[in-house]
Formats: C-alpha cells, structure tokens, sequence
C-alpha cells in the first residue's frame, strides 16, 4: 500500500507538470515568449496570442527536477537488475518458467520510471541555454528560440536519451528466456545478453550529467564530503546487487546449457521445448549428467555457477530470498576482487569473473581517491584555520610592538629598523613577543633603544646623579626588560635586592609588613605606596654598595629589602642587575691608574657642583651650607666608584 500511494503520488505531481506545461502556465522561473500568430480570416486587427514557455536553466524548477530526474535514474538502476531473477528452474521437471508474478510488478514499476524518463525529454525541448560563445565575451545571454534549443539537444544527447527509455530489459529478457527454453541455442543469448549490458552505460550516464548539473548549482552538496562518501556507497551497494543478479542469471543459463549440450546426444529427448508450460519427453537422464550435488567437471564443469546452484535460489520463488542472497554474494566476491572465484574454462564465466575483479578495484581507486580528497580538504581547512590564527596573531603581536614603541617615543631612527627586524623574523615564520623583542634586536640597535628608555631614569636616581654620561651609558647597556603580570610579587620584604627596578610601563605598590609588639605577634599592612612609569625601586642596593666594598666585590652577601613590590596592572620593568653593576664598576676603576683616582673623585664633586649651582653674582662668596649639602651628595656618587682608601680623597 505505501508504494501505492508513492506511485499515485508522483503520478500527480507528473499530471500537474503536463498540464502546466501544455497550457503555457508555470509558477516557476519560466520565462514566457508569446509569438503573435494572425486568424484564418476576419479583420486582421483581431489577434491571439498563443504563450510557449521556455524554462530558465538556472531556475529553481530545473534544480528540483533535476533532483528528481537522479533519483529517478537511481531507481532505474536497481530495477532492471530485477528482470534477470525472472528464469526459474524446475529441478525436478528439467525444464524453467517465468516468475510471472515479479514480471508484473518489475513491468509495472519500470513502465512508470520511463514516463519520469519521457518527461524529462519533454523538458528538454523547452529548456533554454546560455550560449558559451557569447559567455567567453563577457556577454551571456540565454538562448529562447526553440528550434535552436531543439537543434542543440538532438545531438547527441537526444539519441543517448532514446537508447534509455527502449524497453531493452522487458523484450530482451523475454526473448533470452524463449532461447534458454528452446534446445538450439545460445548464440542468440550472448547478443542478448549483450544488449542488456550496454543499456546500463547510457542508464549511469544521465546520471553523471545531472548530477554534474546540480552540484554546480548547489556548492553545499559540492563541498560536503559526506554526501561524496555516500555516492561512493551506493555504487558500491548498486555493483553489488547488479553482479549477483547477473550471477543468477547466468546461472540458470549455465544449467540450461548442460541440459542442452546432452540432449542433442540423447534419443530420447524431445528437440522442441525446455519450457514448463510446454514440456515434452523425458529429461530424467540429464540428473546423471548435469548433477549438482556431486559434480563432475568432465560431464559439465559450472564453475562460480555451481553454488547458485547447489543453494536453491534458482528453483526458489521467494523473490526477498533470491535478492538477498545474490546480493550477498555479489558484495562478497566485489569485496575481495573476485579471489576466492574458481572458475571452469569457459571464456564468458572468466570474462564475468574479471569483470568482477576490476570493478571492485575501481571502487576502491574511487574510494581512494575521495579518502584523499577529504583528507586534502581537511588539511586544507585546518591550514587555512591555522593561518587565519596566525595572522590574527601576528597582528596582535605587531600592534603591542607598535604601541611599545610609541610609549616609550623611540625616534624614527630606531623605529623603523625594528619594524624592519619584526617583519624579517615574521618571513622567517618566527613569533615576535614583546617580552623578546628588545633582547633579539641587533647590539649596536639594541644598546640604543636602552640608552633611550633608560639614561633618562638612571639621571632620576640620586646617588648616580654625579656619575659622568658615559659610565650612565654604560649602565643603560646593562639593563634588562622584564615584564610581570597582575598582581604578582616583584620582590618581597626580607628578600635580598639584586637589581633596581625602574618601571617603564605599568603600576606597582610598595608596602611595609610591621609586628604589632616586640613579640612580633601579628602584623600590621602600613600604608602602600603606588610607583608609576618614571619611578624606581631598590635604591638600598647602590646604598648597599657604598659600604660594603668587600661584599661587593664578590657579590658574597646582598642587602635585604624592607618592602614588598608587587604589581597591580601588567608592570615593564627595566632592571639593573648587581652583578652587571658590580662588573661596570670594576671595569671603571681598572682602566684608572692610582694616580688618576683622586682627581677622577674631584672631577665628580665638580661636576655635581656645577650642574646644581651655576655661576651667578653670588657664586664668588655663594652659601656656604648650598656648598657643604653638594658635598655630601657628590662623596656618595664617588664613593661608589672609589676603593676606601682614596675616599678621603674626594673630600673637599
């Protein structure tokens, strides 16, 4: 009953189509051409206008028949195998018959595929075109006029429609089984049988043009893979089912070979019919010869044939038991490319069985070839994700490094080798972080980007303040960028100092841990102080230097800090290490002999001296106390860089 109704169905759906088409009326993308044709007489003014529609081939209505059309041809498809199960053999009698109830429904459902088939001809006639000629001028244009459109499908395509739609299956079957059931034979069957083979390449043609037609229509179904994997199990699914149809049918035409190659040697057989409905004589001897429960191949060899045999199917009427089984068999032998087939010498059962062989080793070149495809496709994607992330990623990277540079107001000078350096390394397919950029640039580059972020700050902190440019310049080479996150400790109280941290970017807070009572039960947080871009912290490191000579020379013991530093925004810091500082100073007072350290300390009172009070009226006789305060700074900058025993010696 539900097929019943999926055919009055598509019955209405073809009735409705007709009408709309011979009555010149469509709800779809038609485009109407009316073509005024004058009476037979009467005042000629009176016309009538008789409308031909013309179906644009880009509509929506093409592409939902053209999805018809291929299911339609599917169909076809796995219909016609069902002819080749129609033989039935009458082991007992010697003698086949026709299924005449599977006749009739195979008859009835094919009959209705070929009027799907007849309307697409139809449609064909009035399907426009775009001229290809005109298309490569830039200048498409869809082509109306019916008798080109005519013109252009009658050649090939209508020719290649027509061998379609002939009944080749329904005469061509009944024809091979009046052969099988007459003692000549079997010439005639080959060419039959050869007719039924050819039809099924115009039938799988169609197919392919229509389904070209509808994924260009449609790039989702192009693009989806899974609908490609699909396509590639239907074949596979249809191969199976159309070789163990043809191994049933060859089967019976096997058996009916045997029976006819004894009966020409027996007397006793009657050289009329091996028909049911019309057998005569007795054909009880050919059980001995053409036996299948114990073969003899000398008798009769059946080959691949002889399982078919031996299981029943060919004497069986249960049409779901013969489909099955045949179809097993056919997935079987397609999925190990015919191997286990042992075949007897007759040419046309080697020629199936290679037959056998190859299309299964197609089926899987195309299964191969779409695994590769999709594994091509997915790299493809996850490539072009990757670069998408790359890009994204080196752009974040390059507006943080251009942002980096206009914080600190680096001249053009300096910028723009090192958005040259960046954009070398991103060729290089390298990651360029803000957190490595200034460490990877080259020295001299380097050194100058230091000198312009950091002299500034060392010029702030006081004790360096007497320090002539070029040992500050020194320093500035030493620095070290340091980047710490929110909220994270820099430096914690009691832990030793062994860099000053001049921040760069970014906000800090600097606090104190106190006990309550000299028991150092509990503890009081005082009041934090906030350090910003300009500021420093661990000045108690040069102080630490200005006493401890021994330990600084080795660096033994370190000065220990009374507050904790940590950062409350994503802090920049630039920081002076203790050994770098200790090798700077090293490397000062080794290049000055003792002689030269005495006047190398004066030099550092006059410098300071100078720089905080220039001459003016009063520089004569100035402020005495103005003098002694310049003093004490400037012994603290030289008693860095002087041993103890010529500190007395920068006194005033």
């Amino acid at each position: 009953m539900g097929c019943m109704k999926v055919v009055a169905t598509a019955s209405l759906v073809i009735h409705n189509l007709w009408n709309q088409l011979r009555n010149g009326v469509s709800n779809y993308d038609i485009e109407r051409q009316p073509h005024k044709v004058k009476d037979g007489g009467g005042d000629s003014a009176s016309k009538r206008t008789r409308t031909k529609t013309i179906i644009d081939p880009h509509g929506k209505f093409l592409q939902r028949w053209n999805i018809i059309f291929v299911l339609s041809c599917v169909i076809a498809i796995l219909l016609d195998p069902l002819f080749f199960y129609l033989p039935v053999i009458n082991g007992d009698k010697k003698c086949i018959e026709l299924d005449k109830r599977l006749w009739n429904r195979a008859l009835f459902l094919r009959s209705f595929n070929d009027m799907i088939y007849l309307m697409h001809i139809i449609l064909q006639f009035r399907t426009g075109f775009i001229d290809k000629k005109l298309q490569k001028l830039g200048r498409p244009a869809l082509i109306t006029d019916s008798w080109k459109i005519a013109r252009r499908y009658l050649w090939p395509y209508f020719l290649l429609d027509l061998l379609v739609i002939l009944p080749i299956p329904q005469v061509v079957t009944s024809w091979i089984f009046s052969e099988m059931a007459q003692t000549k034979s079997s010439n005639k069957i080959k060419l039959f049988n050869s007719f039924v083979l050819l039809q099924y390449v115009p039938r799988i043609l169609p197919i392919y043009l229509s389904w070209k037609k509808l994924i260009r229509s449609n790039e989702k179904i192009e693009k989806t893979i899974w609908f490609k994997a699909a396509l590639n199990f239907f074949l596979y699914l249809l191969a199976g089912h159309v070789l163990g149809a043809f191994w049933y049918f060859f089967s019976t035409q096997r058996m009916t070979a045997c029976w006819h190659k004894y009966c020409e040697r027996h007397t006793g057989c009657v050289q009329s019919s091996f028909n049911c409905d019309l057998s005569e004589g007795n054909h009880t001897f050919l059980k001995s010869v053409c036996r299948i429960n114990k073969p003899d191949a000398k008798l009769f060899d059946f080959g691949i044939f002889l399982e078919a045999l031996q299981s029943g199917v060919l004497e069986s009427t249960d049409f779901p038991q013969k489909l099955f089984y045949c179809f097993w068999w056919g997935l079987q032998n397609l999925s190990s490319l015919g191997q286990n087939l042992h075949t007897s010498n007759y040419i046309w059962e080697n020629c199936f069985s290679l037959s056998i062989c190859i299309l299964g080793l197609l089926l899987f070149l195309y299964f191969l070839g779409n695994l590769q495809m999709y594994m091509q496709l997915e790299t493809s994607r996850s490539e072009e994700v990757r670069m998408k992330m790359k890009s994204k990623k080196r752009t974040k990277q390059k507006e943080q490094i251009e942002l980096w540079i206009s914080k600190h107001h680096l001249p053009s000078e300096m910028r723009k080798p090192i958005i040259d350096d960046m954009n070398q390394r991103f060729k290089e397919d390298e990651d360029v972080y803000l957190e490595s950029l200034l460490p990877n640039l080259p020295g001299e580059l380097q050194n100058n980007v230091k000198e312009h972020i950091g002299l500034k700050r060392l010029k702030t902190v006081e004790v360096l303040r007497g320090m002539e440019e070029q040992m500050l310049r020194t320093m500035c080479h030493s620095l070290k960028p340091m980047f710490h996150s929110e909220h994270s400790y820099i430096i914690r109280e009691r832990d030793p100092i062994d860099a000053i941290f001049f921040i760069t970017d970014g906000t800090a807070w600097t606090y104190t841990n106190t006990t309550s009572n000299n028991n150092g039960e509990g503890t009081v947080l005082t009041q934090a102080e906030r350090l910003v871009e300009g500021e420093y912290f661990g000045e108690e490191l040069l102080e630490w230097f200005q006493k401890s000579t021994a330990s600084r020379n080795s660096l033994s013991k370190l000065p220990v800090s009374s507050r904790t530093l940590k950062a409350h925004t994503k802090v920049e810091v630039f920081a002076l290490m203790a050994q770098d500082l200790k090798q700077i100073l090293h490397s000062k007072l080794s290049s000055l002999g003792p002689e030269q350290l005495p006047s190398a300390a004066a030099s550092v009172v006059q410098r300071i001296w100078r720089r905080k009070h220039p001459k003016t009226e009063d520089s004569v006789g100035g402020s005495t106390k103005l003098q002694k305060n310049a003093v004490v700074k400037s012994k603290k900058a030289a008693s860095i860089l002087l041993p103890p025993c010529y500190r007395l010696t920068a006194n005033p």
